[in-house]
């Protein structure tokens, strides 16, 4: 069905910038979309900044060594890169989320996820100007801070503009590209850590610098991505949202030569300019109290197998294995691989096997997985070769449950509160394994007892079982689902309950 045949808007009083009462098929309309050009802009402009904060972290753990090293530039150790500096990016990216996250819902997504990056792009330039460690810790917090932001403002974009048949792969698959960034991250810390080619003190602030190049790249792109129009209808903006919608019909009609068909329902909601905190914690803990349970159990499972163990991936090598410093990229290089080819090949089931079997699979697989290489870590029975081909299998199936993490927040509480829910239980999950993690890990592998380090990774796997098993009983089956039916906005008159 063309632009002019889809069902117009009811609006009562301020339907257009104002505030009323308006019966809307937008949600419809986006979720009947047929995949398009328009839709990879989407992907392109908000998705790729995940390459980046790939990029930013592996970097980081691979220049940790080098930053100890006489002649860097820094006067740092290598636990205090791994521990202090890799907690303070973690407690940043907590803030900005919570910070931003209730700007994004107030304000809307296209604002924040312009202004998010911009703070992220500064604060990685300020870090390869550092002279300092303190400068080198608050900039690393900083950018955190911006990171923390695109986590809200991304995510609840990206699922509101996405048709409900290809949410989950696409959602996965932009979170899984981190590790594309942690590719590069590590095959660039190995052309930057070559004494031959830059001096110490050079090739590290040269990593940072060329990704804020390739932020500025993005930023460029990112431009063009238009504000979600089910952000627009419910916060008074209605003609805007039809507008755009519409707009974007006739692009897709005349790219794929033929009429769309009729949308499959409106909705009527009572407009509103913001929500209030309370209102968002009534929602998210009384009104989904089980929803709670399972979205903070997804985060502190995969962030303290994330953030606590891959942060000192490269130290092990070093500590355990004699790995050289300049050659640690290599390895990382392969579970990144690992962990980005995962959410490729598995999204796609999400939305066809099912969101509760494919969670709890990934989860309660990866942790088993991970107990597994423990073992044979304590036994001796490991190289630097076979670690990390274990952690390769261990992160495929790890990574593809970390992703749903952030899916499964993001399309699981109603749309006012969505960005400030992905907020929360990013910033308290990722808190909770996030930030105690780098640190506690940080002494573990310093210490160079083996026992030590197997004590890390059977919590990592303890927590992401506890979680597979979580998800079991109580995720969610939102496969191919829209996202008003899944959570029924608080804008209607009539709410739905858990």
């Amino acid at each position: 069905m063309g632009v002019d045949s889809a069902p117009a808007p009811v609006p009562a009083a301020g339907a257009g910038t104002g505030t009323g009462t308006i019966t809307t098929a937008v949600p419809a309309r986006l979720d009947r979309l047929p995949w398009s050009r328009w839709h990879w802009m989407i992907v392109i402009g908000l998705g790729t900044v995940w390459i980046l904060d790939g990029l930013e972290v592996t970097i980081v753990g691979n220049v940790a060594g080098r930053l100890a090293e006489e002649g860097s530039g820094l006067a740092i150790t290598s636990a205090q890169v791994t521990g202090i500096a890799a907690a303070l990016y973690v407690a940043g990216a907590c803030t900005g989320a919570l910070f931003f996250g209730w700007l994004t819902d107030r304000y809307g997504r296209r604002k924040l996820f312009m202004i998010t990056l911009a703070v992220y792009l500064g604060a990685t330039a300020m870090t390869a100007l550092s002279f300092e460690s303190w400068w080198f810790f608050l900039f690393r917090f900083l950018t955190g801070f911006g990171i923390g932001g695109e986590y809200a403002a991304i995510n609840s974009a990206i699922d509101e503009l996405i048709p409900s048949l290809y949410r989950g792969r696409v959602d996965l698959i932009i979170n899984g590209s981190y590790w594309l960034g942690a590719i590069g991250g590590a095959l660039l810390s190995i052309v930057m850590l070559d004494t031959d080619i830059f001096p110490k003190d050079l090739g590290w602030r040269l990593s940072f610098a060329l990704g804020v190049v390739l932020g500025l790249v993005i930023l460029l792109v990112r431009r063009h991505v238009p504000e979600s129009p089910r952000w627009q209808f419910i916060h008074g903006r209605g003609e805007a949202a039809e507008e755009l919608v519409s707009s974007v019909e006739k692009e897709i009609e005349r790219e794929k030569g033929e009429a769309l068909p009729p949308p499959a329902g409106e909705i009527t909601i009572h407009q509103r300019k913001s929500i209030g905190f309370g209102m968002i914690a009534r929602t998210v803990f009384a009104r989904y109290p089980r929803r709670a349970v399972l979205s903070l159990s997804l985060f502190i499972g995969q962030a303290f197998l994330y953030n606590a163990i891959t942060f000192g991936f490269g130290a092990i090598l070093t500590t355990f294995f004699d790995v050289p410093t300049g050659n640690t990229g290599y390895y990382f290089a392969v579970i990144a691989a690992g962990n980005f080819v995962g959410p490729l090949l598995l999204g796609r089931l999400f939305d066809t096997v099912g969101r509760r079997i494919m969670i709890s699979s990934t989860y309660v697989l990866s942790g088993l997985l991970l107990f597994g290489t423990a073992w044979l870590f304590d036994r001796g029975s490991l190289t630097a070769t076979t670690l990390t081909a274990c952690w390769c299998v261990v992160l495929f199936f790890a990574s593809t449950g970390a992703s749903s993490a952030y899916l499964t927040v993001s399309e699981i509480f109603p749309m006012e509160t969505r960005a400030m829910a992905i907020a929360f239980f990013y910033a308290v999950g990722t808190a909770a394994g996030g930030i105690s993690g780098p640190l506690v890990f940080a002494e573990l592998t310093e210490s160079g007892v083996v026992g030590e380090t197997v004590l890390a990774f059977q919590i990592g796997a303890g927590l992401m079982c506890a979680a597979g098993i979580v998800a079991a009983f109580l995720a969610v089956n939102a496969e191919r689902r829209s996202l008003e039916d899944i959570a029924e906005p608080l804008s209607v008159a009539k709410q739905g309950s858990d």
